[in-house]
């Protein structure tokens, strides 16, 4: 299942965790949920993060996590179903990990997570579908051996 991950680096940023983690975080997450899919996670610099947050969401400055569900026609038939892509900003996540004194590993696992849920159809617009996917997150993170990233 790790080959239908596709991990692209796209910044020149040091990684805290390898590829290899990546990909196993996003199996443990699809696993968890009970679903076998297939993804892209695409790393990228800061600028290439704020042009997609201002190209989809009207936003100009970086995020950390972006995910593009993916609209397969249903005439295509997938072995595998794809799920589409999660865009995630190394330089906001280290920077994000200082201001939450959290650790840089923890907040990627986390961050990875969250991504792959919302690509999985959750979501945290309403309050009560905010609560969902966080405890769906707290869940996934305990079995990675990460803590709950919402206590503080």
């Amino acid at each position: 299942m790790r080959d239908n991950i596709d991990v692209q680096i796209a910044t020149e940023t040091s990684l805290p965790v390898d590829i290899e983690q990546i990909k196993d975080w996003a199996v443990g997450v699809l696993k968890f949920m009970g679903t076998e899919a297939e993804l892209t996670i695409r790393l990228v610099d800061e600028a290439e993060m704020t042009a997609l947050n201002y190209q989809y969401r009207n936003i100009n400055k970086s995020t950390n996590v972006l995910a593009f569900p993916a609209n397969v026609p249903e005439m295509i038939q997938l072995e595998v179903p794809l799920i589409g892509d999660v865009i995630i900003c190394p330089e906001v996540l280290e920077k994000e990990s200082k201001s939450y004194e959290k650790p840089l590993a923890d907040h990627w696992a986390h961050i990875l997570t969250h991504g792959v849920l919302h690509l999985l159809g959750y979501d945290h617009i309403k309050e009560s579908d905010e609560k969902v996917m966080q405890e769906h997150e707290i869940k996934i993170l305990k079995s990675f051996a990460v803590d709950n990233p919402y206590e503080h």
